[in-house]
């Protein structure tokens, strides 16, 4: 959204896909989850009435139009890329296809994953978790709003802790807010790394890309936790 209050912000799309292209450039295979709250949240339209289901595969749709948008500027950018949906729609993107999405990645094309798993009642995070597990990726990055995982919303709580490291258990016991539990038990049983960063830094992604910048990393631990 950018500092808008709805939809798409050309300048945030474009700084996005010009940080995807330099970590693609370094020789990394990349996919991406998009999520739709910048149209619409399943969440918020049951709030407002709308029956779970129908709410969710609305959310799943305006992932759609965001995965759209990516491609389009990244294809500007000439970087080559494909939109595979979980919720098939020819019309506009390809169904998604394991097989396929792996071929694409495999050809140096960007994959950006849309309608999240394809089934209600399940989030963007669960999707993210499931597509890394799926691609064998080395890790799952996620940008969010902060520069990591804090012990509570650092935006309300000036006493909130940040951590540079933690376990899947530690997420889990704590309940701490960075991924919905079904992500991270689904990260933790095919032991996929975590890493949590600003998605506002510029150059953010790269740096932890390379092991440098801020995040917090999220592994089993020393303990197998």
């Amino acid at each position: 959204m950018g500092d808008r209050e709805f939809g798409l912000d050309p300048a945030t799309m474009e700084r996005i896909a010009d940080e995807v292209k330099t970590v693609q450039g370094m020789g990394v295979q990349v996919c991406l989850v998009v999520g739709g709250g910048n149209i619409f949240r399943g969440l918020s339209g049951v709030a407002a009435g709308l029956e779970r289901s129908s709410a969710d595969h609305m959310g799943m749709l305006a992932t759609v139009i965001n995965a759209l948008g990516i491609q389009s500027v990244l294809e500007r950018n000439e970087v080559p890329t494909r939109v595979l949906s979980a919720i098939p729609m020819s019309a506009v993107c390809e169904p998604y296809i394991r097989r396929r999405a792996i071929r694409h990645m495999e050809k140096g094309r960007v994959v950006i994953f849309a309608a999240g798993t394809g089934n209600p009642f399940f989030t963007t995070d669960t999707a993210a978790a499931l597509r890394a597990a799926e691609m064998g990726c080395d890790a799952l990055f996620k940008g969010t709003q902060v520069d990591g995982v804090y012990s509570a919303d650092p935006k309300t709580d000036k006493s909130a802790k940040r951590y540079d490291e933690l376990t899947y258990r530690d997420v889990l016991t704590q309940d701490l807010k960075v991924m919905d539990a079904s992500a991270i038990s689904l990260a933790r049983e095919n032991k996929i790394p975590i890493l949590v960063f600003s998605i506002h830094a510029p150059g953010a992604f790269g740096e932890v890309v390379q092991g440098k910048g801020v995040s917090t990393i999220i592994t089993e631990g020393a303990n197998g936790g």
